[in-house]
């Protein structure tokens, strides 16, 4: 299911109906949310640390070793959204990646944060150089992805760190080509590899050389 606010952002986005289009997450993949994210709860004497394939990370309060509720977690995720979205670097060579990319794709920004933060991250990407379309984005991000890959006969390439929105992607669109992009080797290994994406990688350069392969650019 599609939220309306998402709804509505989609019904505004223009893609070229031909050329080849790339689908792009954000934290993570374009910025740096775990090491920002890091930074941002060390203020409050707490630190993320790796935890196990069910949970890849935790937050505890560096004093107790306690770990806090997931609840508090989401609520803290939330301020950082709010404080730090228009701020956010971005890791190496994203923005030469996907800037490589756009004389001959479209790409369209797909983000799951909350939808208030929306401006924020628009205006963040745009003092990157980065001033392509994003949608806002709540829930599996499958049936959005359907939504925008439908709208080229070219070839379509999603990139995203998380195993769910991947899982997602390939659910509702088994013919776009599948990039996990997972560059915190800490928490990576905690990650199953997916036999379905067409890439795993760490680093942008060979994401890039495997879109340009894929969508014959």
């Amino acid at each position: 299911m599609i939220s309306d606010i998402t709804q509505q952002q989609l019904a505004e986005l223009n893609v070229s109906a031909t050329k080849p289009l790339v689908i792009c997450d954000v934290d993570e993949v374009v910025v740096h949310f775990i090491q920002e994210f890091e930074d941002f709860i060390s203020e409050e004497g707490l630190k993320l640390v790796p935890g196990n394939p069910a949970q890849p990370y935790v937050v505890r309060n560096e004093k107790t070793q306690t770990p806090i509720t997931n609840i508090q977690i989401s609520s803290l995720i939330d301020t950082f959204f709010v404080q730090r979205t228009r701020t956010m670097t971005p890791i190496a060579g994203a923005v030469e990646g996907l800037l490589a990319l756009q004389g001959e794709a479209s790409i369209v920004m797909l983000t799951n944060l909350p939808h208030y933060a929306g401006d924020d991250r628009r205006a963040n990407l745009l003092g990157l150089g980065l001033g392509f379309p994003v949608i806002t984005n709540s829930g599996p991000k499958g049936p959005a992805l359907r939504d925008i890959a439908s709208r080229t006969t070219g070839p379509v390439v999603f990139i995203d760190d998380s195993q769910h929105f991947i899982q997602s992607a390939f659910d509702h669109a088994p013919h776009v080509h599948l990039v996990h992009f997972l560059h915190d080797e800490r928490f990576a290994k905690f990650v199953p590899h997916l036999d379905y994406v067409s890439l795993r990688s760490d680093n942008w350069q060979a994401v890039h050389s495997h879109i340009a392969e894929r969508l014959g650019i």
